[in-house]
């Protein structure tokens, strides 16, 4: 009888989790250039069935990175690391897209979910908003010119441990940058630092304005901003037009992760992503938070694979949901 217990368990993992998808490597902290090699490969691997762009430019340079999957002219859009310490989001996202493209491939499922649906609703990836954030979270202020050292250490309260970096490379905290709520934000701090300073202006730092510039473009059905952590989703902002939709479908991904959903405050500030794509778009719109709890730095890798068993599946399920919407 264990004999058969184990071999159904070991048929789900193969049926969820596509045999051959091998190129995203889950055993070390991934970086900017650990995502560019992973994207050539992917499109090497699956450029007849997706398509990658850069939306844009860090503030020092580096590419943001789109990945388009699927036929259909509606579109979810995902996107990974507006923070500097949360790059487990878009190692998240890029195992997504892989185990995806890879069982779009070759007709697979998902568990029980039919890859089919990528016919009608595309996935939009974008794994790492913040690259420049990414690096100076892993590396410190290592590689970069001795006059954005200096500034980076004066961001840093001269600490050299930069662990607990959440702004991008300029000190704005890109989920503080979208104008729903702006005005209300506290102004503390009130100049650059590794986090909570939101700019002079709403859509001032570059990571953000290409995401705008994009998000008008594909105009998405319904959009996540992944980040940790806290194993929660928020879903709802000021209480928005479309309470009761946008409910039924954060209880599905609630259902799927396991992770609580918070409770609706009338009396949010605001300033996020989120929040400006639900009041501007009026579509549904989550912030989801993977990992428990870890403090000011990013979660450990050994969290990954629980993180990611709890995650596989919602794209797939945001698809299904985004073909109801109009």
């Amino acid at each position: 009888m264990t004999k058969i217990i184990s071999c159904f368990l070991l048929f789900m993992f193969l049926v969820i989790q596509p045999v051959h998808a091998q190129i995203v490597k889950t055993n070390k902290a991934y970086s900017f250039e650990s995502l560019e090699k992973d994207i050539a490969k992917i499109d090497e691997k699956y450029g007849q069935i997706v398509e990658i762009q850069a939306i844009g430019t860090s503030h020092l340079g580096r590419k943001i990175w789109g990945i388009n999957l699927g036929k259909g002219k509606k579109n979810v859009v995902l996107i990974g690391a507006h923070h500097g310490r949360e790059w487990l989001t878009s190692l998240l996202l890029m195992k997504m897209l892989e185990n995806y493209s890879e069982a779009y491939l070759h007709g697979e499922r998902i568990g029980s979910l039919p890859i089919a649906i990528l016919d009608e609703v595309s996935i939009w990836f974008i794994p790492m908003l913040n690259p420049d954030g990414v690096t100076i979270q892993q590396n410190g202020i290592e590689g970069f010119p001795p006059e954005i050292q200096k500034e980076l250490l004066i961001m840093n309260d001269g600490y050299i441990d930069f662990k607990g970096w959440k702004a991008n490379a300029k000190g704005v905290d890109l989920n503080r940058q979208y104008p729903a709520g702006w005005k209300k934000l506290k102004n503390d701090p009130s100049n650059p630092y590794y986090k909570f300073y939101k700019g002079k202006k709403p859509f001032e730092a570059r990571e953000v304005i290409a995401l705008k510039n994009f998000i008008n473009k594909i105009n998405p059905s319904i959009a996540v901003a992944y980040h940790t952590a806290g194993q929660e989703i928020f879903w709802n902002y000021k209480n928005g037009k479309h309470l009761k939709r946008d409910k039924a479908i954060a209880k599905k991904i609630s259902k799927v992760t396991g992770y609580k959903l918070a409770k609706p405050d009338k009396d949010a500030i605001g300033g996020g992503f989120t929040d400006w794509f639900i009041t501007s778009y009026h579509k549904p719109a989550m912030t989801i938070e993977i990992s428990q709890l870890v403090g000011e730095t990013s979660p450990p890798l050994s969290v990954f694979h629980s993180e990611w068993q709890r995650n596989q599946r919602v794209g797939l399920v945001l698809a299904k949901e985004a073909k109801k919407i109009h």
